[in-house]
């Protein structure tokens, strides 16, 4: 999916609410990024461990964002340039991690997307073997394989798959709505819409 088709996290927080909304923690580690989207090809590791993440670049179809819970774990680097390099030439849109990479001038320099908790220089181990592509939770919200990941330098956003269609028209709808007012009527009704409710407050 394109970033031009893709309404950007704000939007969508909009609908969803938080509960879709990943712990802000996790971010862009570097800008300026550019809106990735795709469904959520998810990971396991447990912390102080890689083996399912370094697995998983082989095996996540064309076009997923790699999801991996790793516990918050900022101790031991799930991944670092090599990894994310075979990622990109695999066609992953991009890493959405509850953990931490290394490397990241690498990973800057080849321009691929990695939201993650931070950098640390020490790699992990590869000895834990965990299922891929079966629920986990990310950042605090519960991620499900097909899930729409959406992730700009607003923050990170999951749709449930059976909530993609309905979801994206809202959002398209919303952006057209607000693409038609312009700043002074919407000035006008911000003001409005404040001062009724301050005048509800006293």
């Amino acid at each position: 999916m394109t970033a031009r088709r893709i309404p950007p996290t704000t939007t969508l927080a909009d609908l969803l609410g938080p509960e879709q909304v990943l712990d802000p923690a996790i971010h862009s580690l570097w800008t300026p990024v550019p809106r990735v989207s795709g469904p959520a090809y998810t990971v396991r590791c447990p912390p102080g461990d890689n083996l399912m993440l370094h697995a998983a670049i082989h095996r996540a179809p064309h076009g997923s964002v790699i999801v991996a819970d790793a516990g918050a774990d900022t101790r031991w680097a799930l991944a670092g340039g090599n990894v994310c390099a075979v990622a990109r030439r695999r066609g992953i849109a991009g890493f959405v991690l509850d953990g931490v990479v290394r490397d990241i001038a690498e990973i800057t320099a080849m321009g691929f997307p990695v939201f993650a908790r931070g950098v640390v220089p020490i790699p992990g181990a590869k000895k834990a073997v965990e299922p891929l592509d079966t629920p986990v939770d990310c950042g605090g919200v519960r991620v499900r394989p097909g899930d729409l990941v959406v992730a700009d330098e607003d923050g990170i956003v999951t749709v449930p798959a059976q909530r993609t269609d309905r979801t994206l028209a809202a959002a398209h709808a919303k952006l057209a709505a607000e693409a038609a007012e312009g700043l002074d009527q919407w000035e006008a009704a911000h003001r409005a819409r404040i001062e009724q409710l301050l005048t509800g407050r006293q």
